[in-house]
């Protein structure tokens, strides 16, 4: 037979043809991925507040009820029987916002839209939900400074608190979310048992609808942003009731994510801010449209949310602060630690669940930590980050502002009841008067040691910079100490062996331990965040929180539906023949599947032959 050619020439052709229309579907692909993996560019103009010229009407330190009523700072439209809420920077009093407090028919209707915006949005491919938060994302990294700013002015904290406690915990859930949250979302197969071989299971997770969180005000970006990411990313509209205290950047916080959700194409209705008086948060809480409760905050106020949600059956996650211990065992290298233990008690002026409260420390190395911390504490700076240039006074600042002046004199009076009962305060505990920012709500940098375990500093959440020594003489005693209070959230374990460590941090009642570190359970965002006891329970972040805002809904189909389905042998079947065949066929399927050792099995299986035959 001759070789021909033509038929090579046309084979090669062919061969190109294939390649290149090949390559042309993947360029369309790849293109089309790229696209819809892009960031999409937005913009949100700065608010003029954070300015470094920026010099607002102080009041000097207003009690809670001027904080949120005064009526020298009404604006000029203001409505006669509306009620208002006012925005204080409290570093340094100045007054940067005033708003109108939602009513709870306001609350209905922006429930009302975001279940209508819903009803779309959980139709969304991931692909889409994922350009949402790297859009996101790519803008925080970008206006990092603005947000950290915005946070400072409405919480008094500093740009370095700003940006660990709020940036960084922020980009990293949007990381997570990114590169791992379809996966977790997706249909998951589960396993079988002998009897259902036959058939395929899944459980898969489905949209609430309209979720909501109540959030504290001590990190208005990330406690904003964290539940608002995952509604968003599983499929739900949200419904963000934010603090009173920081009404002014969580309405900046939120336009961010408005304009982000504009910007690629989706209803920015997706996410309602409100913002009110105690008295009318139950429009949220007690709302049948609200499908799950995320709230953080106070144990007394998240009583009052669960009591509220049982009314609709609503489940709620409560996150409720801590009272967290760090353990440290005997022979720790002290020097390699120091400024770890610092930054756990001070870090945020102190207003951080996950914050160290108690330093738990061996007898041996007590007083070293001790003068340890009196030494660095004595030169901490507190201050306002946003200090204006033309007052003269621009410092580091290692130590921010209470969120206002209201605790200033109950923390006093805690500190003074401790050192009456035999405790030591060499440095701090009173309200810093602050040179030049007078209007600010500062509390001096506390240490505090010789505690008595069961005082009052010691028992109670004070959520302040002030940091409790206590003294230990066994490990046993220091996991006893540690777990002898009514919280359970976060904790922490130094020392030289890392196994020793692991084994005492198995013994602590809490959600969560650190091992030779602070917190860093919190910037691994594949791990659920909560704790037990009254620290609250149920868990945001991670798998678990995500899934916490999806209905599980486990559906099962044939494996080989043309070969094998479930039917209903003749002794089962309505009416039934005989309760004693019934009765020795069901005793002989549930041996059979059930029953240990094979020998059992097959007399089982016999007996099922003889009831069927």
């Amino acid at each position: 037979m001759g070789y021909d050619h033509d038929d090579e020439g046309g084979m090669d052709v062919l061969y190109l043809v294939t390649i290149t229309f090949a390559l042309g579907i993947y360029l369309v692909v790849w293109r089309f991925q790229t696209i819809h993996n892009r960031a999409v560019p937005f913009f949100v103009r700065s608010p003029d507040q954070i300015g470094p010229n920026f010099q607002g009407l102080s009041v000097v330190r207003p009690d809670l009820e001027a904080h949120l009523r005064h009526e020298e700072l009404m604006p000029p439209y203001a409505v006669p029987g509306r009620r208002y809420i006012t925005s204080f920077d409290p570093s340094t009093g100045y007054h940067i916002g005033t708003f109108v407090a939602d009513s709870s028919v306001e609350i209905g209707e922006k429930i009302r839209r975001a279940a209508e915006a819903q009803r779309t949005w959980r139709n969304t491919a991931f692909r889409d939900r994922r350009r949402v938060v790297r859009s996101l994302k790519k803008w925080l990294v970008d206006n990092q400074e603005v947000c950290a700013r915005v946070a400072c002015r409405d919480t008094g904290k500093t740009l370095l608190d700003a940006a660990l406690g709020e940036i960084m915990t922020t980009c990293a859930k949007m990381e997570w979310l990114i590169n791992h949250g379809e996966k977790v979302l997706r249909p998951e197969t589960r396993r079988s048992s002998l009897m259902m071989s036959y058939k395929t299971s899944q459980v898969h997770w489905e949209p609430l609808g309209v979720v909501a969180a109540l959030v504290s005000w001590n990190y208005p970006l990330h406690n904003a942003w964290s539940p608002i990411l995952a509604a968003l990313f599983s499929g739900n509209a949200i419904v963000l009731k934010c603090s009173e205290h920081v009404i002014w950047s969580s309405e900046f916080f939120v336009l961010v994510i408005k304009e982000c959700l504009r910007a690629c194409g989706h209803n920015s209705d997706l996410v309602q801010l409100v913002c009110c008086y105690p008295e009318d948060a139950e429009a949220v809480t007690k709302s049948p449209e609200i499908k799950h409760i995320t709230f953080i905050g106070s144990e007394e106020v998240g009583r009052k949310v669960v009591a509220a949600a049982a009314e609709n059956l609503t489940p709620v996650t409560l996150e409720l602060g801590g009272k967290d211990p760090t353990i440290i065992l005997p022979n720790t290298d002290l020097s390699r630690y120091g400024s770890i233990w610092m930054r756990g008690v001070f870090q945020n002026a102190g207003q951080n669940c996950i914050g160290i409260e108690r330093i738990l420390v061996h007898s041996s190395q007590y007083e070293e930590v001790y003068a340890m911390f009196l030494e660095r504490t004595k030169e901490l700076r507190q201050g306002s980050a946003l200090s204006n240039p033309n007052d003269g006074f621009v410092p580091a600042v290692d130590v921010g502002s209470m969120i206002n002046a209201d605790r200033l004199v109950d923390l006093e009076r805690v500190v003074a009841a401790a050192r009456d009962g035999g405790a030591r305060v060499e440095v701090g505990g009173t309200a810093f008067d602050h040179p030049y920012m007078k209007d600010g709500s500062y509390f001096s940098p506390t240490v505090v040691g010789d505690v008595d375990p069961q005082s009052e500093i010691a028992q109670r959440e004070m959520f302040a910079p002030i940091g409790l020594i206590m003294k230990y003489e066994t490990v046993d005693e220091a996991v006893e100490l540690a777990n002898g209070t009514r919280y359970g959230l976060g904790a922490a374990v130094f020392g030289p062996n890392r196994e020793e460590c692991i084994k005492a941090a198995k013994r602590l009642r809490c959600g969560m331990v650190s091992i030779n570190d602070f917190a860093v359970f919190y910037m691994n965002q594949d791990l659920p965040f909560g704790g037990i006891g009254h620290s609250g329970y149920g868990r945001f972040a991670g798998p678990e929180g995500l899934r916490s805002l999806c209905n599980a809904k486990a559906i099962v189909w044939d494996r080989f539906g043309w070969l094998v389905q479930t039917s209903i042998p003749k002794p089962l079947d309505y009416p039934v023949r005989s309760n004693v065949q019934s009765w020795e066929f069901v005793s002989g399927l549930i041996g059979f599947l059930y029953a240990e050792g094979w020998r059992t099995r097959i007399r089982s299986l016999v007996q099922l032959f003889k009831v069927s035959g």
